[in-house]
């Protein structure tokens, strides 16, 4: 029977691209398939890194988590998002339960895991990590020794993927990839552990940064292109990375592979604050000459009602008196200005006419509990084929096919990859996973009695 894990996250990975004509090219990630069992794996609501990530790990769905996305309202007063770290998680993750029983954790590159908290183990944190000279590893003197294990001067992620050097930033993924297996590897070889786990972002980046270069169906793509063979090249390049990781495991290894979400292709973006202003929901102060982010200090809110964030997915607030210190909502008007509202997107066209089929959540009612300040609504534009804008100063349009953050061709989809190999069991086949299965799954592997407030169950 195995005795250790392996996790191998993969940022993004596609199960369409995983599982489709490319499969045949990539024997290690065939082999773990067909050897054990494997499919997609569903995403939380929202499917984004983060949370994504952090609710994998502990099996705690976003609300009871309490942060909703990358930035997240600190208060009820109007001030700017804030940007969650590893502080944010406050539920018992993977590494904590493993660590209280005496169990061992390599962690590399795991989101949200910055900054690096003590465990029983070492740790190389994740992707929002500002710099080599942060606490990104524990214990801090693991830092000295990340560039020799790598091969190379180790990146924590790619300067910035939303950029038209496509050339430069290809290499730049590849190289960000090579350096974290070979890191994942060497302290793979040299330290004891139980249980490993690596999460690469370079299949977010390059899916963000090249999928117009490769589907026929995205609006911008262009046969016979530069860039045609990209992702599937990429895709190629990640099976021999982990066929690598395999070639140095024992027999007594098991071998996970996921991912967060998936990806599609962007239609374009819907300016979600140009929309509600429209609607006569949201009113600025003075409207801008030329596009230019929303902040609270632009808006009116003796006369808004509704304001959005931006991003693959909208996050809606409303302006409720007694609750926002100008509100004009009052709590008795709140759930039918809530179902008008949510029937104005779900009716949202794109720039033809055709409904785009948006998709409308209410945190209460699809999270266990609701911590901190959750979004008034979750909206998926077009089933996140659109994504969110949210600046202003489009004059009154709501459809935009170039990013306001730069060049982006593809949203999130809402299931991610997961294949588990050598499970012990000889169990083998396809199947429909959910991300919040993971976590108890892992500890049970461990012998490890699953919390209760665990809402996943054991594969």
């Amino acid at each position: 029977m195995p005795n250790k894990l392996v996790v191998i996250g993969l940022d993004c990975l596609t199960p369409q691209l995983l599982y489709g004509d490319w499969l045949q090219e990539m024997p290690n990630f065939r082999r773990l398939a067909e050897e054990g069992v494997w499919g997609s794996l569903v995403s939380t609501v929202p499917p984004i890194t983060i949370p994504a990530w952090s609710c994998m790990m502990t099996s705690h769905d976003p609300g009871m988590l309490g942060f909703y996305g990358f930035r997240n309202r600190k208060s009820r007063s109007y001030e700017e998002l804030y940007v969650v770290n590893s502080g944010a998680v406050k539920a018992k993750t993977v590494w904590n339960h493993l660590s209280r029983n005496r169990l061992r954790s390599i962690l590399v590159g795991v989101p949200q895991t910055y900054p690096a908290k003590p465990l029983n183990g070492l740790m190389v944190s994740g992707f929002l990590a500002p710099g080599r000279d942060s606490r990104f590893t524990y214990p801090a003197g693991l830092a000295s020794d990340i560039d020799r294990l790598a091969g190379g001067e180790y990146i924590i992620d790619v300067k910035n993927f939303r950029t038209d050097e496509k050339r430069s930033l290809l290499e730049q993924i590849y190289t960000m990839t090579e350096r974290r297996f070979r890191l994942f590897r060497g302290l793979l070889a040299r330290e004891d552990y139980d249980f490993a786990m690596m999460v690469e972002m370079g299949p977010d980046r390059i899916h963000h940064a090249f999928r117009r270069f490769g589907d026929p169906g995205h609006r911008l793509y262009e046969k016979g292109n530069e860039f045609e063979d990209a992702i599937r090249r990429y895709y190629l390049h990640l099976d021999e990375e982990v066929g690598r990781v395999l070639e140095g495991l024992d027999a007594d290894t098991s071998v996970m592979i996921v991912s967060d979400h998936g990806a599609k292709s962007m239609r374009g973006g819907i300016c979600i604050n140009e929309f509600l202003m429209g609607e006569g929901l949201l009113s600025l102060k003075e409207r801008p000459s030329k596009p230019a982010p929303l902040e609270p200090s632009m808006i009116d809110w003796s006369r808004t009602k509704a304001w959005g964030e931006g991003g693959y997915y909208a996050r809606i607030f409303f302006n409720v008196a007694g609750r926002e210190p100008e509100g004009v909502i009052q709590p008795f008007e709140l759930e039918r200005f809530r179902s008008e509202l949510e029937e104005k997107l779900e009716a949202i066209a794109d720039d033809r006419g055709n409904n785009i089929g948006t998709r409308v959540f209410i945190p209460e009612e699809i999270y266990r509990e609701c911590r901190n300040i959750p979004p008034d609504l979750i909206v998926y534009l077009g089933g996140l084929d659109w994504r969110s804008v949210g600046s202003v100063g489009y004059g009154g349009r709501i459809h935009l096919f170039d990013n306001d953050t730069g060049p982006d061709d593809a949203n999130h989809a809402e299931e991610g990859v997961f294949a588990w190999h050598n499970r012990g069991d000889g169990k083998r086949g396809r199947g429909r996973y959910s991300i919040y299965d993971i976590a108890p799954s892992i500890l049970d592997f461990f012998s490890i009695e699953v919390p209760g407030d665990m809402i996943g169950t054991v594969l």
